[in-house]
């Protein structure tokens, strides 16, 4: 059988590869040394260090106090490690940046002084915001019954300022229902906010007798 056909074919390919130019050899070999790494990188998702975790903690402390949950939460959703992230909180919280106690009585005060909240709605609040039993019991002190319910007339009040309560009976109760509404809205027991609505409803020289019967 004459091979030499193939011989020649042979020898045509070999010198044909080792005539390729060295630049072209040089970057498929680039190449295929970079596959690997590349998808390796692809699969990973390197979380951040300490150090970024530290940062992005303090930016959000520079706007507001924030519980742990908050900030633990917050690093999460950013993809930094857990153990990072409670290496880090730990270490905020020996230096007093973090503190729940310190920050539920920050929240309380501002929530129920300046928002109007009751009682109700800034322990629902603190419940979302990751805070302990003991932490909000205490914090929540700081609003007795007088100021709860002191706090619900200023806010009936102001309403009454912008509104006028109707002579007819069945819309003076519709009104009426409506205060009690926003009432309970911000977090005021139903009882305190019929009370109160009643209360200054008489101050302003309005028939309060019998309203919210059926």
């Amino acid at each position: 059988m004459d091979v030499s056909g193939r011989g020649d074919l042979w020898t045509e390919e070999s010198e044909g590869a080792r005539n390729e130019r060295p630049e072209r050899r040089g970057k498929r070999s680039s190449r295929s040394a970079r596959e690997p790494a590349r998808s390796e990188a692809e699969g990973k998702k390197p979380s951040g260090t300490e150090a970024q975790a530290k940062d992005a903690c303090l930016r959000l402390l520079t706007d507001r106090a924030r519980s742990r949950t908050e900030l633990s939460q917050s690093l999460a959703k950013k993809g930094f490690d857990s153990d990072i992230a409670e290496r880090v909180l730990d270490r905020l919280a020996e230096v007093g940046l973090v503190d729940d106690a310190s920050f539920a009585e920050q929240w309380v005060h501002s929530r129920h002084n300046y928002s109007g909240k009751g009682r109700q709605a800034l322990s629902m609040e603190l419940r979302r915001k990751g805070i302990g039993q003991e932490d909000a019991s205490r914090a929540l002190a700081q609003v007795t019954h007088d100021d709860e319910r002191e706090r619900a007339a200023e806010l009936v009040r102001k309403k009454l300022r912008t509104v006028s309560v109707p002579s007819d009976r069945t819309e003076r109760d519709k009104a009426v229902r409506k205060l009690v509404g926003m009432l309970a809205r911000r977090g005021y027991g139903q009882s305190m906010a019929f009370e109160v609505v009643k209360a200054e409803l008489a101050q302003q020289g309005a028939d309060a007798d019998g309203l919210f019967e059926e």
